[in-house]
């Protein structure tokens, strides 16, 4: 959708909500078709992560997986109309601002789940607290640099590739009450290394990266996801604030697995590692 100029122009010109289900009809019927191999993947590690499910509980998951990953792609192209216009709300949404509001830099914690970039966008919208966002390019330059655009236009700023290790650490230490929002589910070799799923894994990727920044510049940590509910609308869902100068690296991630992870389990149907891994594979 991205890489296509007429559909995204497209997308851009209908109501919201029409754009949202178009991308998810289209990614069920046309892009799921296209993709077996991720969607055996899919289907190969939601059988291991929800044993607990019968079969047909879980097709129907997975193709409500597929119709998310399809409105996601598509509300990029309306993500300022969707903040604006009362599609998401927060739990204990005072408790929430009350946390923005407060001193000192920040380290937003999400995974890939409901709409991730609503996310960045929401909690921009939300504080005048200068945000930062970390990311992986595809590897399409058109659809990268698409990408780069519109992502820059609601994350305030977006970092990646080299010098960005001293672009985030600038805009931490130099930007009164920075966030940085960084999504720690990354795949690398046909695995995820967070969330750990009961495996014994230590920190590694952006969660090693982010425990390094927090404690290098005084940050806390907000670990927080968004959710789906029915249509292009949605609900945050966030942790209490984690002190790295009150916790020991293994409690945070124990805290932030438990939380994060969880959300993983309990919303399948809405995260996007599901096809890109092999969970019966090694992590060694």
């Amino acid at each position: 959708m991205l890489s296509n100029p007429f559909l995204f122009t497209l997308l851009r010109i209908l109501p919201a909500s029409i754009a949202s289900w178009l991308g998810g009809w289209l990614s069920v019927n046309v892009a799921r078709k296209t993709m077996k191999l991720r969607d055996q993947r899919a289907r190969a590690n939601l059988a291991l992560l929800r044993p607990d499910l019968d079969e047909a509980t879980r097709e129907a998951m997975l193709t409500r997986r597929w119709f998310n990953l399809g409105r996601t792609m598509a509300e990029l192209t309306n993500i300022d109309r969707l903040i604006d216009n009362g599609h998401v709300t927060v739990e204990d949404a005072a408790g929430y601002q009350k946390v923005l509001d407060g001193p000192g830099p920040m380290i937003a914690l999400a995974v890939h789940l409901g709409n991730w970039d609503l996310l960045a966008a929401h909690i921009k919208a939300s504080t005048d607290r200068p945000g930062l966002g970390v990311y992986a390019p595809p590897e399409n330059p058109e659809q990268a640099a698409q990408l780069k655009r519109a992502r820059s236009s609601y994350m305030g700023e977006a970092i990646t590739g080299d010098g960005a290790a001293r672009g985030i650490l600038k805009h931490l230490t130099t930007r009164d009450r920075a966030t940085l929002y960084i999504l720690l589910d990354e795949r690398r070799d046909r695995q995820v290394w967070f969330p750990r799923f009961g495996r014994d894994l230590e920190p590694s990727g952006n969660f090693s990266v982010a425990l390094r920044l927090a404690r290098k510049v005084g940050a806390t940590f907000l670990p927080f996801y968004m959710i789906r509910t029915n249509g292009p609308h949605f609900r945050v869902h966030w942790h209490p604030p984690l002190d790295p100068a009150l916790l020991t690296d293994d409690q945070i991630m124990d805290q932030v697995d438990a939380f994060l992870g969880k959300a993983c389990l309990d919303h399948a149907d809405q995260w996007l590692a599901l096809h890109d891994m092999d969970l019966s594979a090694p992590t060694a």
